[in-house]
């Protein structure tokens, strides 16, 4: 169910390189948070101003890989230098967001309005219950089945076709399957919090 996300380990192993010489050189992990920003911003002009095609989907591609790079790489620096703090997780998932609305900022300007803010909106929610989740004590999910690896990978394939019957019902559809997958996952692991520590479960009071 992780969908592309089980790739990560895999993925950072081969950014190792570049993480410990950002680390060297006292990288702040904020650029990196921002520059992945930088990077989908960078992949919604190109499918704004590039007709469909090999052209657009390779550059939104190497663009788009660029930015999970920065995704992967913000974290990294930031655990291996000792940089880690409670304002630069909340940085991480802004940026995480504003990447990808800036992508879909582009789609906006090429493709008609309706479908492109429904998957804006329904992109969201995967991130929302896994925050929520997470507030109330549940282990951060990631991960698909159609996570932001998935959701890059939907928006190549609308770089490469144009097509928006296809892309957007897709990732509206991915999204809303992965936001409820999510919430099983987060109310298991609720219960099982709650079950060990039934005093916990009273003082947050949530409803049963």
């Amino acid at each position: 169910m992780d969908g592309l996300y089980a790739l990560k380990p895999w993925f950072a192993d081969r950014l190792a390189s570049v993480r410990r010489a950002l680390v060297a050189r006292g990288v702040s992990p904020s650029v990196l948070t921002w520059g992945g920003v930088a990077f989908g911003g960078a992949a919604g002009a190109v499918v704004a101003a590039v007709p469909p095609g090999p052209l657009c989907a390779g550059a939104v591609a190497a663009l788009l890989v660029a930015r999970l790079a920065c995704a992967n790489l913000d974290g990294g620096v930031a655990r291996e230098s000792g940089r880690s703090t409670r304002a630069g997780a909340v940085d991480n998932e802004v940026g995480d967001r504003a990447a990808e609305f800036a992508v879909l900022a582009g789609c906006l300007a090429a493709y008609p309005a309706a479908p492109v803010l429904g998957a804006a909106l329904a992109a969201t929610l995967p991130s929302w219950v896994s925050l929520a989740g997470a507030a109330a004590g549940a282990p951060r999910l990631q991960g698909g089945p159609s996570g932001k690896t998935e959701r890059c990978a939907q928006f190549v394939l609308l770089a490469l076709t144009g097509f928006t019957a296809l892309v957007f019902p897709l990732m509206i559809a991915g999204s809303l399957v992965t936001a409820a997958v999510r919430l099983v996952r987060v109310r298991r692991a609720l219960r099982a919090l709650d079950t060990a520590d039934p005093a916990d479960a009273a003082t947050a009071g949530g409803r049963r």
